[in-house]
């Protein structure tokens, strides 16, 4: 019966693992739902108040919204809203949908289409990079297939939210006017684009019935290519026509030639894949990589396809590395075991418990949707320390039975009974210490739960199997230990191990003579971790090196796309130098709105793809510190570079991982306190890369125009705006509908009026007589200052500030820092809020401290109610301070703040740190129960009995620890912290509690004696 349960764990583990998905870490990813309007040629004021404005009064009502931010720039609004965990995201889209719909109503009139909405957080990095370029085919012609071919199939794969287009070149003709020309012939602007839209024409033209045939009626009322466009007759003077060509440059284009984008400092077209929140990463690039092939087939031989960037291929190997770790833990802890033992066959079975409790745990994880990740795995490579624990402490003391005389069998029956209680303990206090997470909120708690419960899962089923399929397999395996039957090596390590026993009995006997020492020695303890604690540096999640870098450029304000393209190729230039550089993509503009990253036109992106590990000497963190200042010397631009964080919290794209968000319905007293705060952040000591969104010094035009002139000469407001939307908003006049796509006509001025400001003055306006007026005669131009970009936190004003943390500096001193500067800026009306990953420490982890003192209340109670005692369990937890000052000063020694993996082996700590008290003080009741006998006697007897599964015990968990804590492989250097806490807690736990143990059973016995068993005497 017992064989065949255990091979039921192996079937239906073996066959969940071959199921399970691969995935970084659990899906942590808020519900997110980004919003897109546009509304061309409109100014970032227009923008942000008849666009963002109606849009989010109606978005703030929609139940479990989490946070609602906005960004408007020119002719572009986005609204990020980011909804509760526990929200479904496709509910969530159809309130944002009838949001929309409701405020529909509210929005400009000339907004051509309306606003639209993803499944995406664009805060996120995207999941994989396609690069398409060609030596001979014009852009528009690869963008054509980028866009129209890949990029629509890539967006049906499921899991995929977004596909962004980094350098759009969407074909387009281009009539580029002549105004002098025009009113040479008096034409103005408008009869252009009256020509083209009458002569470009996709109208229904119908059929012919006959008595024996129809035939379908077909005009060539399209217009393809910009030679078509160039005869059209506009009007006739003198009975001779004028024709396009006359007066405007007809050319094929593109429809924003105010984006470009680069792949190894070649132009192309990067498509970035963004995935959903919640879908698994690996699952989405494994579906779309299968579609290349095919992508590849359709196109011409001369464009080129290549992936840059496959961010499944770091998860892919983080968890291949933590799996190898897992391997090689299992044959430490193994190798532990034979040292102690020194026999194969008593080897043998305790290491039986560990494929099958860990493949049995893979059979649960299933059932609970978790993914092989690195945190379940981690889970699962600590675990192997403490599955074997069990059996091991069965092992022993059916050994120890056997050494006294009794055969396998009897010795079985006595030996797993005696100890039954003890692994009941050790394993239900151990999952104990797990129950408090799992009512964690936040992203905190969706991480520590699935660890918590894989470790737990793992625990009990190595309970379960110490309990049954050990001492089965001892009465039929193990055989009277000789020594002839040990290895050389396990006889070396036997030796050893009495002398040890021999030098820790001498000690303990000196521990138990003083008492006091050993008490004091405790308080100082638990005063020191009370200190470090409070004041040791914290922070979130740490760096990972992914093999990517992201850079984000800024120019001044008002700068050309001209100067923008040559600093690019400047930065380039020095980006594709670096020898730990493999590739890299970047762009400016910003696109057609809906696809594209950029928001503003002197922004632009670069993404570094560097050189496999094995191939470079230096971290991703160590190449940033090396490009950072080699790109400091290109003038007129800053680029931001920054090793994106492994979870994406918040749905803000900022220049630095970490944002200061302040908010006001003052904008004046808004500008006054962001410039303070930024100073301050300037001067701060822990940051870098401080930067502000505050873009209020763009360039512009003022055109103020004399309403009663207008109104003498028969203009109208309605007709200014309109020449000058038509002479420089690359306005839309008709629209060709080719076979697979469609694609616009675009009217605009020629180049060389729309240089400066003061070619404005020769643009005409038609009045309702039918004259021509000069814009001069009707208004004044002046230059002056505006908004580049305008943002919202909620429906307020904000300006965010984004920051980096220099090397060796951490989250929690740079969140005090920021605080203090924020009370010295003074403004009542302004709100300073923490955003992103500042803010998810805020509310989650500095209250972790909270979470360990639960996690020791709970495991308290889990004890007192085994052991019907309210003083025992504070004998069995008397070990804790020891461990978490050996966690905490490992941590200090390597440099390491306390981070989300550091609190995870804190909690880890306090399970396995009782394990050994428990061991102790479950024999040395035993002893004062049935053999009458003191305390002290009880519990010295018991600590030299109990020292070889201790030790044994202590030293497979290291071995569980050790593969982590050495920081191996890729990502390992993110799991580091983990692995240094459970080592460091262990050494000094391991030395400390053997004596203060034994020092707190003595003293809290007889505190039990005097005030509750009066009547009993040992003698």
């Amino acid at each position: 019966m017992t064989s065949l349960v255990m091979f039921a764990f192996i079937i239906f583990g073996w066959i969940a693992y071959r199921t399970l998905p691969i995935s970084d870490l659990p899906n942590v990813d808020f519900p997110t739902i980004l919003v897109t309007a546009t509304v061309p040629g409109a100014n970032p004021d227009t923008m942000a108040s008849a666009v963002a404005t109606p849009l989010e009064k109606q978005f703030a009502t929609i139940a479990g919204l989490n946070s609602m931010s906005s960004q408007s720039a020119l002719g572009l609004t986005e609204i990020t809203l980011q909804f509760d965990l526990s929200r479904n995201i496709d509910g969530a889209a159809l309130d944002v949908q009838a949001a929309i719909t409701a405020a529909s109503k509210q929005l400009p009139p000339q907004m051509i289409t309306p606003p639209t909405f993803s499944k995406v957080n664009p805060a996120n990095q995207p999941i994989l990079y396609l690069a398409l370029s060609s030596p001979t085919m014009p852009l528009y012609q690869v963008d054509d297939y980028a866009e129209t071919l890949i990029a629509q199939r890539i967006s049906r794969v499921s899991g995929v939210a977004q596909v962004q287009v980094n350098g759009s070149q969407v074909f387009a003709v281009r009539v580029q006017t002549n105004p002098e020309k025009l009113a040479s012939y008096n034409l103005g602007i408008s009869d252009i684009s009256n020509a083209v839209t009458g002569s470009n024409v996709n109208m229904p033209t119908g059929t012919l019935y006959g008595k024996f045939q129809a035939f379908t009626v077909q005009a060539n009322g399209q217009l393809f290519h910009a030679d078509n466009y160039k005869p059209i007759i506009v009007t006739y003077r003198n009975g001779s026509p004028i024709r396009i060509k006359d007066v405007a440059n007809v050319i094929d284009s593109v429809q924003n030639d105010k984006t470009l984008g680069w792949y190894n400092g070649t132009p192309g077209i990067i498509l970035a894949v963004m995935r959903q929140p919640g879908t698994n990463t690996i699952q989405v690039v494994d579906a779309v990589k299968k579609l290349l092939p095919d992508f590849k087939g359709m196109m011409p031989a001369n464009v080129h396809l290549d992936i840059l960037y496959d961010h499944s291929q770091a998860i892919r190997n983080s968890v291949h590395d933590v799996q190898f770790t897992l391997l090689l833990t299992v044959f430490l802890v193994v190798g532990v075991i034979y040292l102690f033992l020194g026999n194969i066959s008593a080897t043998v079975i305790p290491s039986v418990a560990l494929p099958i409790s860990i493949i049995g745990t893979f059979a649960a994880m299933h059932l609970l949707n978790f993914s092989l990740n690195n945190l379940t795995l981690m889970a699962l490579t600590l675990s192997v320390g403490f599955v074997v624990d069990d059996a091991i402490v069965v092992l022993e003391n059916i050994v120890r039975h056997m050494e006294m005389g009794l055969n396998p069998f009897e010795a079985a029956l006595i030996g797993s009974k005696e100890i039954g209680f003890t692994v009941l303990s050790m394993t239900l206090s151990l999952v104990a210490v797990f129950i408090p997470v799992l009512f964690m909120p936040g992203v905190v708690g969706r991480l520590f739960c699935e660890f918590g419960i894989t470790i737990s899962v793992a625990i009990l089923i190595s309970g379960f199997i110490s309990l049954s399929l050990t001492p089965m397999l001892c009465s039929k395996w193990l055989r009277k230990a000789e020594a002839h039957t040990m290895g050389k090596p396990a006889k070396m390590a036997r030796g050893a191990f009495d002398v040890v026993l021999k030098g820790y009995e001498q000690l303990l006997h000196l521990a138990l003579a003083h008492r006091r020492l050993v008490i004091w020695a405790f308080v100082i303890m638990v005063v020191l971790n009370g200190l470090i604690f409070i004041f040791m540096p914290k922070g979130f999640l740490p760096s990972e090196d992914t093999g990517q870098i992201v850079g984000i450029t800024q120019a001044p304000e008002g700068i050309s796309f001209t100067d923008m393209v040559r600093h690019h190729q400047m930065l380039s230039k020095i980006i594709e130098q670096d020898p730990n550089v493999q590739s890299y993509m970047s762009s400016i503009g910003t696109g057609n709105g809906v696809n594209s990253p950029n928001l503003t036109l002197n922004s632009g992106r670069f993404l570094i793809v560097l050189k496999p590990g094995s191939e470079r000497k230096l971290s991703a963190d160590q190449v940033i510190e090396e490009l950072r200042e080699k790109l400091k010397t290109t003038p007129g631009i800053e680029i931001y570079l920054q090793n994106p964080p492994t979870i994406s919290i918040g749905g803000q794209v900022t220049k630095a991982i970490y944002q200061v968000t302040l908010s006001s319905p003052s904008m004046g007293d808004l500008t006054t306190s962001a410039q303070a705060m930024l100073k301050h952040m300037e001067s701060m000591p822990e940051l870098q890369d401080v930067n502000s969104d505050l873009q209020i010094n763009d360039l512009q035009v003022n055109i103020d125009v004399d309403r009663d002139k207008c109104s003498q000469l028969g203009v109208t407001m309605s007709e200014v705006e309109d020449v000058l939307d038509s002479a420089y908003s690359a306005r839309q006049i008709s629209t060709i509908y080719a076979a697979t796509n469609e694609f616009w006509v675009i009217i605009e001025v020629e180049p060389r009026f729309y240089r400066n400001p003061h070619v404005l003055n020769r643009l005409y306006v038609r009045s309702n007589t039918g004259q021509l007026v000069p814009l001069s005669t009707i208004a004044s131009i002046r230059e002056g200052v505006g908004p580049l970009l305008i943002s919202h936190l909620g429906q307020f004003q904000s300006v965010t500030l984004s920051f980096n943390l220099k090397r060796g500096a951490s989250l929690s001193q740079a969140v005090e820092q920021i605080k203090k500067a924020a009370a010295a800026v003074d403004a009542s009306s302004v709100t300073l809020t923490f955003q992103g990953i500042a803010a998810e420490y805020q509310n989650s982890l500095q209250g972790l401290w909270a979470l360990l003192a639960v996690a020791i209340f709970v495991i308290y109670i889990v004890l007192g109610i085994l052991y019907e005692s309210f003083i025992h369990p504070l004998t069995i937890l008397s070990g804790l301070p020891s461990a978490g000052l050996g966690a905490l000063l490992i941590l200090l020694l390597f440099n390491m703040d306390l981070n989300i993996y550091g609190y995870l082996g804190l909690i880890m700590l306090i399970g396995i740190v009782k394990k050994n008290a428990i061991m102790m003080i479950d024999f040395a009741l035993d002893a004062q129960r049935t053999q009458k006998i003191s305390a002290e006697k009880a519990i010295i007897q018991a600590a030299l009995i109990r020292f070889r599964p201790i030790m044994m015990t202590t030293m497979a968990a290291l071995m569980g620890g050790i593969p982590i804590a050495l920081g191996l492989g890729a990502g390992a250097e993110s799991r580091q912290p983990l692995g240094l806490t459970v080592v460091g807690g262990l050494l000094l736990s391991q030395t400390v509690t053997l004596f203060i143990t034994p020092v707190f059973y003595i003293y809290l016995d007889a505190f039990q004696n005097k005030f509750f068993n009066k009547n009993e005497k040992p003698i």
